[in-house]
């Protein structure tokens, strides 16, 4: 593997980290948290949201494992995991906005603090999945 391809120790750990929550959230929009995920989807979508929360969750175990399995494609799979959590945004403004309890958020001030969380998501795919500077 070229320097280019490889990433510091924090990275990794980074990278890891990301990769199992990915796995971890997805599995648990297929299965016991699945209630409440769909309490996410914004009104305005035009899909049942049952559907949406189980294709959401399909999508995190693939993204999940790809950033183990893939390392010749990290870079790559980085900026899809952050478009992701770009895509999947208006589901917590959704949250915040109609009120919606889930996760334990059940107050206006714990569904905004929420919101603050998914930039740092969005952060974490690019810097762990980034090549090493020299």
């Amino acid at each position: 593997m070229s320097d280019e391809r490889t990433s510091t120790v924090p990275r990794t750990i980074g990278r890891w980290l990301l990769a199992g929550l990915l796995v971890f959230a997805g599995i648990s929009h297929l299965t016991f948290a699945r209630k409440e995920f769909r309490a996410q989807v914004p009104t305005w979508v035009p899909m049942d949201a049952d559907g949406v929360v189980v294709a959401s969750g399909v999508v995190e175990v693939a993204l999940g494992k790809a950033l183990v399995v893939l390392p010749k494609e990290r870079r790559r799979i980085g900026w899809i995991v952050a478009a992701f959590f770009v895509a999947v945004f208006p589901g917590n403004i959704a949250q915040w906005t109609e009120g919606r309890d889930a996760f334990g958020l059940t107050s206006d001030r714990a569904r905004l603090m929420r919101l603050l969380f998914q930039p740092l998501l969005v952060a974490l795919a690019l810097w762990s999945t980034a090549p090493r500077k020299h």
